[in-house]
């Protein structure tokens, strides 16, 4: 037996031997990273030059087409309770566990990728998780059904299986199915119970009105605090909800000074969590007195919203303290620009543009002939057509079935589709030209971009440069200006909902996960692509407008590099990266530095940080990376685009049969506004 020092250096060397195990491990997850990167890369390039090298035509080009979109096409699952009131009197029900059972899941949910951003709701997460006991050989979740529910195993041993083949097991302390969570998404396994299980359960329900809680809370109690300020209680709701939406979060430790007695400031305080304490000096001979204690709700700093520069007391933490902080040029802006952008978008709205929509009011089915088919979507299909009696313009049919909208609960939504396109009176925005509807589909007649789609020229041709990245990214945010100025949300904006005119000029199309924004000027739905999704979509938070800046973000990216920052087909690994951040990713070289700060800019996991929020477009229009940009030429269409595609043979496809005739009648109540 080695003596007590032989024994110690022994386990130096074992300490050294794993302390130079680590290093390796963490330069080996460097080096697989990078090559993850790479391989994500040359896939994308590998992509681009397979659609390249295979004929637009050809069965083959297709079908490698239609493959690639069903991984960008996007989700929409509708919060299931949106009452308000009912979310703050009603807190999700929680479940008693042991402090094991506590400690157990909370240490599962924040090894999950994603659900460790969550932040402090996560200890609610675990307060509603509820027990259930599986029996040996019970199937738990099924391969191919709808999933609503994640689990932590507890106790018991579960095996994971695919089309009957063995994938793995599930030891205690595991989470799994969490991407219910997130949306309704079919199960690619089974699960099955090896032995007697014990497990908890987690709802999507719960979890999403957890997070709109927490939302609702923090909005209305801004509101509230807001609204006790002189200046600024007169304003409407909607006007509150902006303000409290530009609060920033501000940290200080125990002593610091927020507030200096004497020193000049423009900047209001509320107290979001701790406490301050208030302290008057009457005189410089004299000790600064505690006044006041302040904590989570207060407020102080209202006299700089009035133009007082000057400080009259100091304020000091006490302890670690959170505020959320705006300043008075901030708070005057969005006073001014209320009234200005209802003005401005309301004018916008009267002032369609005279190109021939009129003279389609009066058409019927019977007038339309079919060209060719274009696409084919989850609940619909598009034709290019044209009149009968003027085949020199043509148009795209959308037809949808009523059936399939029924019974998939989107009567609303497509109703919201038809009626922000017609209202919509922006030369940047895809028009809808006529609605019609017979027994078995509604149909909506739009506006042909004959041009293509970015996404598809992107494959194409590979990734633009940046004048042309500008170009189109000028084309969209004159589309976002005017949505944004009616209060509607995009949600989907991406390569593919771009399309091109005869003339080269992008518009933006797929409005189907468009959406009025109501109350708390908030929407609470899962919805958008995957890579496409903001930090606050993801999370159930609750998303603006906003949301919108960062997908385009994400897409000014995508144009500059081909792929866009984050991708992959794990859509769990996509979300663990957005939450992750921007400042993780490595730009590439093809992205100048104007380009990048405009993307990080944009790309911000807090809303209230992006570029845009405080003036909307008229920030990012300001923003370097437009430096020379002729922004008025894109708006007058005197610009001239960076591509302009051949679109003349899309006209001269042979005649298919015209629209047949469905059954007359069936006018039912669900469509009659169709």
């Amino acid at each position: 037996m080695g003596t007590l020092r032989d024994l110690q250096f022994a386990l130096q060397l074992k300490i050294e031997e794993l302390r130079q195990r680590d290093a390796l491990i963490d330069e080996l997850e460097l080096e697989l990273d990078a090559k993850d990167d790479l391989i994500r890369r040359l896939q994308g390039e590998l992509d681009r030059l397979r659609d390249t090298l295979t004929s637009p035509g050809s069965s083959t080009g297709q079908h490698r087409a239609s493959s690639l979109r069903v991984k960008r096409r996007s989700v929409i699952t509708e919060p299931t309770n949106l009452d308000l009131k009912l979310i703050l009197q009603n807190p999700p029900m929680s479940h008693s566990k042991n402090l094991e059972s506590q400690q157990l899941i909370e240490a599962a949910l924040r090894d999950t990728e994603w659900l460790k951003y969550v932040g402090t709701e996560l200890s609610d997460l675990v307060d509603c998780a509820y027990p259930t006991v599986v029996a040996q050989g019970v199937r738990l979740v099924q391969e191919g059904d709808e999933a609503s529910q994640s689990f932590i195993l507890e106790e018991g041993k579960l095996e994971v299986s695919r089309a009957g083949q063995k994938l793995h097991n599930i030891e205690p302390g595991t989470l799994f199915g969490e991407l219910a969570l997130l949306y309704n998404y079919t199960c690619t396994s089974t699960v099955t119970a090896l032995m007697s299980s014990k497990l908890w359960v987690f709802e999507r329900q719960t979890f999403q009105r957890i997070m709109q809680r927490s939302s609702v809370l923090r909005i209305t109690q801004c509101v509230d605090v807001l609204r006790s300020v002189p200046l600024l209680c007169a304003l409407p709701e909607d006007d509150l909800i902006q303000i409290s939406d530009a609060l920033q979060e501000h940290h200080y430790s125990d002593g610091d000074y927020i507030l200096r007695h004497g020193i000049p400031g423009d900047t209001f305080f509320i107290v979001s969590s701790g406490q301050v304490r208030v302290l008057e000096r009457h005189s410089v001979s004299e000790d600064s007195v505690c006044m006041s204690i302040l904590s989570s709700g207060d407020s102080f700093g209202d006299r700089a919203l009035k133009g007082e520069v000057s400080r009259s007391l100091s304020v000091v933490s006490a302890g670690g303290v959170t505020c959320l902080v705006i300043n008075r040029e901030t708070v005057m802006r969005f006073i001014g620009a209320s009234v200005e952008t209802k003005e401005n978008g309301s004018n916008e709205s009267k002032a369609r543009s005279a190109d021939g929509g009129d003279r389609l009011s009066h058409v019927s089915l019977d007038d339309i002939q079919v060209l060719c088919n274009v696409g084919e979507g989850r609940y619909s299909h598009t034709q290019l057509v044209h009149l009968k009696n003027d085949t020199s313009c043509a148009f795209v049919l959308k037809i949808i079935s009523k059936h399939a909208l029924v019974s998939s609960g989107n009567r609303a939504r497509i109703l919201a589709e038809k009626q922000i396109l017609i209202d919509a009176g922006c030369p940047f925005i895809v028009r809808l030209y006529c609605t019609f509807r017979d027994a078995n589909c509604l149909y909506m007649l739009k506006e042909a971009c004959l041009g293509g789609d970015l996404w598809t020229l992107l494959r194409e041709r590979g990734s633009f440069d940046e004048n042309a990245v500008r170009f189109y990214t000028t084309c969209v945010l004159e589309a976002l200006r005017f949505l944004h100025g009616q209060g509607i949300i995009h949600r989907d904006l991406k390569p593919e909902n771009v399309l091109l005119d005869q003339k080269g000029y992008a518009k933006l199309a797929g409005f189907g996960s468009a959406k009025q924004l109501g109350s708390l000027q908030r929407t609470w739905s899962f919805c958008g692509s995957a890579a496409y999704q903001a930090p606050e979509i993801l999370l159930h938070k609750g998303h603006s407008v906003m949301a919108d800046f960062w997908a385009l973000g994400i897409f000014v990216y995508e144009l500059l590099n081909g792929i866009p920052p984050f991708s992959g087909s794990d859509q769990l690994k996509i979300c663990a990266a957005v939450l992750k951040g921007i400042d993780a990713i490595e730009f590439p070289e093809v992205i100048s530095d104007p380009a990048a700060d405009f993307i990080k800019q944009l790309c911000r996991e807090n809303p209230t940080e992006r570029l845009g929020q405080r003036n909307g477009v008229t920030d990012i229009q300001g923003h370097k990376w437009f430096k020379g940009f002729d922004w008025d030429a894109v708006r007058k269409g005197t610009h001239p685009p960076p591509i302009v595609r051949h679109v003349q043979g899309f006209l001269d496809h042979s005649k298919s049969d015209n629209h047949k005739d469905s059954s007359p009648g069936d006018d039912s109540d669900w469509d009659k506004d169709f």
